[in-house]
């Protein structure tokens, strides 16, 4: 974030509403893997969890997963398939470029 960054003028409710339409959207589509997500964009939805954690959320690791999630993790990590030598490798190549995004 920089000082004359235009998405720090976004008020705060239409962010939230666009967070929340955001999260959502990756509830519905949970065909979207987290890992090709993080091969893609450097980032997913435990990662959203991290993020709100470290906004302020007051609940743990578990618990702000789950809310990302919107169902317990035992039950997420059942909608998930195991991540292929290919998808790590993307994953590592992605999270490269996260550096000094934050």
């Amino acid at each position: 974030m920089t000082a004359d960054d235009p998405l720090d003028t976004l008020d705060d409710a239409q962010a939230a509403a666009a967070f929340r339409r955001l999260v959502r959207h990756l509830r519905h589509r949970s065909d979207a893997q987290n890992i090709d997500l993080m091969g893609l964009s450097g980032f997913c939805r435990n990662c959203l969890a991290d993020w709100i954690r470290e906004a302020g959320y007051p609940g743990d690791k578990t618990a702000a997963r789950e809310l990302i999630h919107g169902m317990p993790a035992a039950e997420w990590k059942q909608t998930q398939t195991d991540a292929t030598p290919e998808q790590l490798a993307r994953m590592e190549e992605s999270l490269k470029r996260n550096a000094g995004s934050h």
